[in-house]
């Protein structure tokens, strides 16, 4: 079964290495991480999102650490271009596919990267950034988080959303052909795109809150939303987001936690919405799904649980591609 996963923080492990003393020489090809190309290989990947993730309260110059992410991604894939390439549509998506390579779409895990400035946005956009998600955990110039320091990880914003300038932006984003990733932002800022989003928007690596509470979910009325937007959110297999734990548990993820959460979001609204997004290589190694060669025993799981070819097509890659069909170019 083919794959496309819509986030993992790969990238960044590559690069955090290089600058480490002694590094360990981690490379794209094959690495002690969550993901490598030959994982990937041996998973059926036909195309993972590579986000670029700055931490902003870390970076001097978030723009300029993202830029070297940017040359990271590039350099990695001309190593290796005989197994991967870039992809800025789906179009690229399906010609790397005929000609026997998986796809790699840039995307960029904090808005604040830009600094306020569009031109910034549309820089990246030429440089082939397709998704943006919008915060992470720190207020930016576009919106709020939903984690915040000083609250609960279920304790949800539910009055600071998207700013002025954050609408703009977002718009904006539509308006080059990026995808809006809403994953990490606030309730209030969710309800804000939806109700000013003209495309399909995503969550890339967000569950359910109705199966865990962590606030890095969204709420049934959430998912029903984003499904009517025509849009899809990725399941993480951070097993803090699978299912709640206490503080003194050790934190062990099962397949059957992933499930859990499609077969919830499927009934409450509808497979169409549901993708994958990993999070590999930036959440805690999930037992059962450790890295990205064992995604066919998800597949598996989702057989025995009742559901159908097609759900599971659409559940692995044919969901997303959808929107990127609609969105990107």
């Amino acid at each position: 079964m083919k794959v496309a996963d819509m986030h993992c923080d790969t990238i960044s492990e590559i690069l955090y290495d290089r600058k480490s003393e002694p590094p360990k020489g981690r490379a794209l090809r094959k690495n002690d991480l969550h993901i490598d190309l030959e994982k990937m290989k041996k998973g059926d990947y036909l195309v993972q999102n590579f986000a670029l993730f700055v931490e902003l309260k870390k970076r001097e110059n978030p723009f300029e650490w993202c830029m070297e992410l940017v040359d990271t991604f590039y350099t990695e894939l001309a190593a290796n271009s005989d197994l991967i390439a870039p992809a800025r549509s789906y179009d690229d998506i399906i010609r790397n596919m005929e000609s026997g390579r998986m796809s790699a779409l840039l995307t960029i895990e904090e808005g604040g990267t830009c600094k306020g400035n569009p031109a910034f946005l549309r820089n990246f956009y030429r440089l082939g950034v397709r998704m943006l998600t919008l915060t992470w955990n720190y207020p930016n110039e576009i919106g709020y988080p939903n984690r915040r320091p000083e609250a609960a990880y279920d304790v949800p914003d539910i009055e600071n959303g998207l700013t002025p300038f954050g609408i703009e932006f977002m718009q904006e984003m539509e308006r080059l052909g990026m995808i809006v990733d809403v994953s990490h932002l606030s309730d209030a800022g969710f309800y804000d795109v939806a109700r000013y989003a003209k495309k399909p928007f995503v969550a890339s690596h967000s569950n359910a809150r109705s199966v865990c509470g962590n606030v890095r979910n969204l709420t049934d009325d959430m998912l029903r939303k984003l499904s009517e937007c025509g849009g899809v959110t990725g399941m993480n297999y951070e097993p803090s987001f699978l299912r709640a734990y206490e503080p003194e548990e050790k934190k062990y993820a099962a397949i059957s936690q992933v499930v859990a959460h499609i077969k919830h979001i499927a009934d409450v609204a509808g497979t169409q919405c549901i993708g994958l997004g990993s999070d590999f290589d930036g959440i805690a190694t999930n037992h059962e799904l450790p890295d990205a060669s064992y995604l066919p025993m998800l597949e598996d799981a989702l057989w025995k649980a009742g559901f159908g070819q097609d759900e599971i097509e659409g559940i692995f890659y044919k969901n997303v591609l959808r929107v990127y069909r609609e969105v990107l170019r």
